[in-house]
C-alpha cells in the first residue's frame, strides 16, 4: 500500500490505517478476542501499518487486544493511542492534567506490550488545562523516548497553533468524510500551512457511506449511532441522496460506495491518512481496495459539483458531546 508522511518529523504511515475502536467499544458487543486479533493481523498482511486505539476504548481493553495482535511485527507498524478522559471513561468528562497524562502513558505502554508509543493524541481538548502545559508534558515524554510523535483530536485552529508552537504536532485526528466536511473550512488549510498531517476518523460516515445502512436499519441501544441526531430514521432517509450518488460513481468505476468514499478522501490532500474501522474481514478487504481506486481531476470536479447539490441534515453529535469539539 502507498505510504504517506504525517507532519514535518517524517512519521510514515500506510495511506489507510485501521481504527480499532469498534472491536471492543462504541458499536455494541465486543468482538471475540481471537477474531479481533485475526482481523488486525489480516490488516497488516494487506499492507496496513497504522493502527489507532485509545485508553477510552474499554479503559485499556482495546489497547490490550491491539498490543497482543501486533506483537510479532511491532517494530514494523505505527501505533496511535490517546489520553484525555477522566479515569479513561468518555462519559465522565475530561482530564489532561500533566500527572494524569504520565499515568495514562505508563498504562498504555503496559497494555500495548511496547516501550514506546509512535503517536499519542490528546483525545479532546481540556478547557481546564492550558494546551501549552499539555504540549510541554508531551515534549518531556518525547525527550524521554516513551512517545515518538504527538497530536490532537477534534481541536480548533487556535489550539492547534498554540500546541504546535511548543512541541510540533505530527497529526490532527478529527471526523472528515463526504458525510461531514466541516474540516475544509478552517482546519485543513491550517494543517497544510503548518505541515501537520490529518487523520480522518469515521471516513465512511460511521458506516452510512457504505450503503449498508438505510432508514429501516435498527441500531442496538449500546450502539453510539442510536443517540446521534444524523442517524434518526427521518435523517437517514433524507441523507440517502448522498449514498445514491456514491453508488452511481461506484458503478462507473467498478468499485463499491465505500471504496469511492475512501478514494475521494485520499485525493483531497497528500497528508491525509484515513482510519476506517470494521469488525469484518470482507469489509477490511473492501476498504483496502479503496486505496487502489483512482479518481481523475475530472472525476473529482464532477463529484464536487454533485456534492454541492446535496444538503446533509442532522447534527453529527448529541448536544452534550458537541460541546467537546472544535475547542
Amino acid at each position: 500500500m502507498e505510504k504517506r508522511i504525517l507532519g514535518n518529523q517524517g512519521l510514515e504511515v500506510s495511506a489507510l490505517g485501521l481504527g480499532c475502536m469498534g472491536l471492543t467499544f462504541g458499536y455494541g458487543p465486543a468482538t471475540d478476542e481471537k477474531e479481533a486479533i485475526a482481523l488486525i493481523r489480516n490488516a497488516y498482511d494487506l499492507g496496513i501499518t497504522f493502527f489507532d486505539t485509545a485508553e477510552a476504548y474499554s479503559q485499556g481493553g482495546n489497547e490490550f487486544v491491539l498490543g497482543k495482535a501486533v506483537k510479532p511485527f511491532r517494530d514494523k507498524i505505527v501505533i496511535a493511542t490517546k489520553f484525555g478522559f477522566l479515569d479513561g471513561d468518555a462519559t465522565k468528562g475530561l482530564d489532561s492534567r500533566p500527572e494524569r497524562i504520565l499515568q495514562v502513558v505508563d498504562h498504555s505502554l503496559q497494555y500495548l506490550q511496547t516501550d514506546y508509543i509512535d503517536l499519542l493524541y490528546q483525545h479532546r481538548v481540556d478547557p481546564n488545562i492550558p494546551i501549552e502545559d499539555v504540549a510541554g508534558t508531551l515534549q518531556d515524554l518525547i525527550k524521554e523516548g516513551k512517545v515518538k510523535h504527538w497530536g490532537l483530536s477534534e481541536a480548533g485552529a487556535d489550539t492547534i497553533r498554540k500546541a504546535h508552537a511548543v512541541q510540533p504536532l505530527a497529526a490532527l485526528q478529527s471526523e472528515y468524510s463526504m458525510f461531514f466536511r466541516d474540516a475544509e473550512k478552517e482546519i485543513i488549510p491550517t494543517l497544510e500551512e503548518m505541515g501537520i498531517g490529518f487523520v480522518p476518523f469515521s471516513p465512511l460516515g460511521k458506516g452510512f457511506l457504505t450503503g449498508a445502512i438505510n432508514e429501516h436499519t435498527q441500531f442496538d441501544k449500546n450502539d453510539f449511532r442510536y443517540t446521534v441526531p444524523r442517524f434518526t430514521e427521518e435523517n437517514r432517509k433524507a441523507n440517502q441522496t448522498l449514498v445514491d450518488l456514491l453508488k452511481e460513481l461506484a458503478a462507473e468505476k467498478d468499485a463499491t460506495a465505500a471504496q469511492i468514499a475512501l478514494a475521494w478522501l485520499l485525493a483531497q490532500k497528500p497528508f491525509i491518512a484515513p482510519i476506517p474501522g470494521t469488525t469484518k474481514l470482507h469489509r477490511l478487504q473492501e476498504n483496502v481496495g479503496g486505496a487502489l481506486v483512482e479518481l481523475t481531476a475530472n472525476d473529482l470536479s464532477n463529484i464536487e459539483q454533485s456534492l454541492e447539490q446535496i444538503e446533509i441534515v442532522g447534527e453529527r453529535y448529541p448536544k452534550h458531546l458537541q460541546n467537546r469539539v472544535g475547542k
